[in-house]
């Protein structure tokens, strides 16, 4: 698959022109072209592979603070503090700095001391008593609900995203907040369910459920090594507020036909998820509120 910024090689025929050389010059010129050819040949295998468009050096500053200064890491309702202790170092490896607790226990020694060269990072942490209160004083744009526990198609809350996917998609120029959850019970059905997206790590069926920290690491390190492929403009991801009104269209749209309310509840929920994975663009966000509307116009018409 062909991505901005790949490198493409394009190979021309090349037709001689010149005049016949004596048997002396052609002996010259075959070794001239030999040692030509062996250093394009050099050059050529050492470009091989993926290029990526070149960043200014204040750019890719830009974009290495957007990763900082954007990404929330959101722990729900810890059990120990220890664990605090251990996710603020793993956040400390990816360079990433917003620890939020939701009504945290108390923080004891033991998160610090656990939190090693990221001590500063539970220091720092903001603490809220509801994701309600945290969601509303942030202001997130996007939310990610992270689980052991993916869901099939009847479950479409629950249907994820694996890391990598995230990471490739995921536009740290907006505020955007990683849920994780519980040590014991991870995050509820309707916690999950206020997410835009779920992400999911796949292991072995016989134990699913990964230590905090690990699953952390993996999401993290899909985040981390492609934060620089975000600077492209014009392709900014849509605000939350842009997807509300998007949706919004799409709920009067289904609330006017005449079909079951399960059905019309399911079908906005399938259009919610299709948006959200889809990480759709301000400007497409535009133009499919433009159509959801004349369609509306539409329908009020007949």
């Amino acid at each position: 698959m062909i991505k901005i910024g790949d490198a493409a090689v394009s190979e021309e025929k090349v037709v001689d022109t010149a005049p016949l050389a004596s048997p002396k010059e052609e002996e010259d010129s075959k070794a001239e072209k030999k040692s030509t050819s062996t250093k394009k040949s050099k050059a050529k295998t050492q470009s091989r592979g993926t290029g990526r468009a070149k960043l200014t050096k204040a750019q890719e500053e830009k974009e290495i603070n957007l990763f900082k200064e954007n990404i929330y890491i959101v722990f729900v309702e810890c059990e120990t503090p220890g664990n605090i202790g251990f996710l603020a170092r793993t956040m400390a490896n990816f360079g990433l700095k917003n620890l939020i607790l939701i009504n945290p226990p108390k923080l004891t020694n033991e998160a610090y001391y656990q939190a090693t060269h990221g001590k500063y990072i539970v220091e720092n942490a903001k603490i809220y008593k509801t994701l309600d209160e945290f969601y509303q004083s942030q202001r997130i744009d996007f939310k990610v609900a992270s689980t052991g526990m993916a869901g099939g198609s009847y479950n479409l809350s629950r249907i994820p995203l694996r890391p990598e996917e995230l990471g490739k998609s995921l536009n740290a120029s907006n505020k955007i907040a990683i849920l994780f959850g519980r040590e014991g019970n991870g995050l509820t059905n309707k916690e999950i369910e206020d997410c835009d997206i779920c992400v999911s790590i796949p292991t072995d069926p016989t134990y699913p459920i990964m230590n905090i920290s690990h699953a952390a690491a993996i999401i993290f390190y899909e985040l981390f090594k492609n934060k620089h492929d975000y600077g492209v403009k014009g392709l900014e991801e849509s605000s939350e507020l842009e997807k509300e009104y998007l949706l919004k269209d799409m709920s009067d749209l289904i609330n006017s036909l005449d079909i079951p309310d399960h059905k019309k509840k399911n079908g906005l929920k399938s259009f919610k998820n299709i948006i959200n994975r889809a990480f759709i663009t301000g400007r497409e966000a535009h133009t499919l509120k433009g159509i959801l509307r004349r369609l509306k116009i539409k329908l009020g018409e007949e």
